[in-house]
């Protein structure tokens, strides 16, 4: 149920959307949420809650700053919760600060859905992102992912599982490429059989994963020449997901050749997003900054 002053409408390839009365994209209970496939056809599904239902929730910048570079933002929590508040909200406006607009996803989560259906949700959101381009002043060749922990690991494998779409379908969404540009990552889980985090690993694959498909699902072995630029952050006293995990990402980049920087501050437990009441570990987000101007993607079309 949808609160009072709350409007639902209908959108480029028939997806639902709402927004409250006031419009702004900064407050939270107000911004856009589009559900990334119509009423009743979610692949997978297994009903018809708001769990059941993929969607991103819409922060667009100010027309007069916006650069035309767009992240899909995928919040951690092992896979069985989403961090919406310092990993979903306090990014976007972050993004939108710099002209970046913002889709934050609402992905599937074990134990109810395991893979592959965080993957297809994320890479439906890119696909999505990439679709309706225009219509949201984004420049199709400038859409990232942003992932945290959990949300990490799926940013990841949107990273390295992703296609060019499929040219013959009806859905303008699925025949859009679901390839991310860039990927930002922090402290994010990386590999299913390499000091993984056990929970995500347990809410993905179920309480006894197949060996091949672990492997498969784990990143840092599916790196190739064509994964987009990536920006890595993690703390070293890490205890949830250890920082071997963006160091093993970040060699398989470096292999083959993938443009990639990555920080790991001494002091930065779990969790910290942008770590904003911290001095010292708060000044990342001023390296992913310089990292995306570098990249050209604070620059306005």
């Amino acid at each position: 149920m949808r609160s009072a002053g709350t409007y639902c409408f209908w959108v480029v390839g028939g997806l639902l959307a709402c927004v409250g009365a006031g419009g702004a994209a900064s407050d939270a209970d107000q911004a856009p949420i589009v559900n990334l496939w119509p009423d009743g056809k979610v692949p997978g599904a297994k009903g018809s809650e708001p769990k059941d239902v993929p969607s991103v929730q819409i922060y667009l910048p100010p027309k007069e700053k916006a650069t035309g570079s767009a992240v899909v933002v995928c919040p951690g929590g092992g896979y069985g919760h989403l961090a919406l508040g310092h990993e979903g909200l306090d990014i976007a406006n972050w993004l939108n600060e710099r002209g970046i607009a913002a889709f934050v996803l609402r992905y599937r989560l074990g134990p109810r859905y395991n893979h592959p259906w965080p993957l297809t949700d994320v890479k439906r959101a890119l696909r999505f992102v990439r679709a309706n381009a225009s219509q949201y002043g984004v420049d199709p060749n400038r859409i990232g992912v942003w992932g945290f922990s959990a949300g990490g690991h799926l940013a990841s494998t949107a990273s390295t599982h992703f296609d060019a779409g499929d040219a013959a379908s009806t859905d303008p969404i699925d025949r859009a490429s679901s390839r991310p540009d860039f990927s930002i990552l922090v402290y994010p889980v990386i590999s299913m059989t390499d000091r993984t985090h056990k929970g995500s690993k347990r809410n993905l694959l179920g309480p006894d994963p197949d060996p091949e498909l672990a492997e498969k699902l784990s990143s840092e072995k599916q790196v190739t020449k064509e994964t987009p630029p990536t920006f890595l952050v993690h703390g070293n006293n890490d205890k949830g997901v250890v920082p071997e995990q963006s160091i093993l990402y970040y060699l398989a980049l470096r292999r083959a050749g993938v443009p990639a920087e990555l920080h790991i501050y001494e002091d930065g437990k779990h969790g910290f997003g942008l770590a904003q009441k911290d001095p010292v570990l708060g000044t990342w987000p001023d390296r992913l900054n310089d990292w995306m101007g570098r990249h050209g993607l604070l620059e306005q079309n």
